[in-house]
C-alpha cells in the first residue's frame, strides 16, 4: 500500500493561435503545478474498486476509469487494485485535477503492478488521454505548445504563494469545449505573451504579474457578469492581481510573502467564499 499526489495546476499564460485542421485549437502556455493535491492510495486487490470521499464524483465520468483500462489494455496485465482517493481539487475547475489524476494512476498502477513501464512510455500512454496529461508526469513550470501535447520543461518560476478562488457559479461538462467554440478570430494572439513569460524565466528567472495571460479572460471577463462580479469584489478587497486558472471558473492571485497571503485568505472566508491557500510546486 503506497500513496501518490495529483497536484493542480494554473496556466501563467494561455494563448489560442487558432483552430487546427484537425478540429482542435493551436495553444501556447506556460502552465505551473501547485501544491493543492488529489491523493491516490493503491491497495492490492482480486478487482478493480473505486474509493472516494467527493460524493459527486463518479469514477465512470472521469479519465481514471479510463487510465485503469488503458494500462490494462497496453500491458495486458489483469491484476486487480483498490484505489483510495481522497479529493481536493473541484470537479470542472480548470485546474487540471482529472488530467493529473489520470497520470497518478497510471504511475500508481504501474508501481503496484510492478509493470517497469519507462517514464517515456507512461508519458506516451497518458497522451491517448487526454492532451494534457502527459505533463503531469513531469510538474514544474512547462511550455505547452500544439493542442497541449507538446512539453518543454522550463526553468522553475520564482516560488509564490497562490490563492485559488473557486466561485460559486455553473460547472457543467463539456466547459472546456464549449469555452473553446465561443473564442472568435479577435481572441487569438500569436504567442508573444507566453515567449516574453518563457524568455524573462531563462534570462532572469523573474516573474511579473502583469506578464500573465489568459485569452479566456476575454471571454469570462468581458462577455460574462458572473466571473467579473468576483473579479471586481477579490480586487478591491485587496488581492494584488488576479488570473482565470484554464478555461475557469477558478480564479487565483500570486503573492510573494505568505503573510499577505494569509491576511487576504481570511478576508475572502469571511465573505463566504471557497478559496485555497497553497504554494508553486516544482515536481510533479
Amino acid at each position: 500500500m503506497f500513496t501518490i499526489e495529483a497536484p493542480a495546476k494554473i496556466n501563467l499564460t494561455l494563448e489560442v493561435l487558432g483552430k487546427r485542421p484537425d478540429g482542435y485549437h493551436e495553444i501556447r502556455s506556460v502552465i505551473q503545478t501547485v501544491n493543492f493535491c488529489d491523493s491516490f492510495q493503491f491497495i492490492q486487490g482480486n478487482d478493480i474498486q473505486f474509493k472516494c470521499d467527493m460524493p459527486d464524483w463518479l469514477a465512470e465520468q472521469s479519465l481514471v476509469a479510463k487510465a485503469v483500462k488503458l494500462i490494462q489494455e497496453t500491458t495486458g496485465c489483469s491484476k486487480g487494485a483498490t484505489i483510495v482517493i481522497r479529493k481536493r481539487i473541484p470537479l470542472m475547475s480548470g485546474l487540471g485535477g482529472d488530467s493529473s489524476d489520470a497520470a497518478a494512476v497510471l504511475r500508481g498502477l504501474n508501481q503496484l503492478w510492478e509493470l517497469g513501464l519507462s517514464q517515456t512510455k507512461l508519458q506516451e500512454t497518458g497522451s491517448q488521454l487526454g492532451s494534457d496529461v502527459h505533463f503531469f508526469f513531469l510538474g514544474g513550470t512547462a511550455l505547452m505548445e500544439g493542442r497541449g501535447e507538446k512539453i518543454t520543461p522550463l526553468n522553475p518560476m520564482p516560488h509564490r504563494w497562490v490563492i485559488l478562488i473557486i466561485p460559486n457559479v455553473p460547472r457543467l461538462p463539456g466547459k472546456t469545449k464549449r469555452a473553446y467554440n465561443l473564442l472568435q478570430p479577435t481572441d487569438y494572439t500569436d504567442g508573444t505573451y507566453t515567449e516574453k513569460l518563457v524568455t524573462n524565466l531563462k534570462s532572469r528567472g523573474e516573474l511579473s504579474p502583469s506578464e500573465l495571460f489568459n485569452t479566456f479572460e476575454n471571454i469570462s471577463f468581458t462577455r460574462g457578469e458572473e466571473l467579473t462580479k468576483y473579479r471586481d469584489h477579490i480586487l478591491k478587497i485587496g488581492a494584488p492581481n488576479l488570473h482565470l486558472a484554464g478555461s475557469g471558473p477558478t480564479l487565483f492571485t500570486l503573492m510573494e510573502k505568505k503573510t499577505q497571503a494569509e491576511n487576504l485568505l481570511i478576508q475572502l472566508q469571511h465573505q463566504g467564499m471557497e478559496v485555497y491557500l497553497t504554494e508553486t510546486r516544482n515536481y510533479a
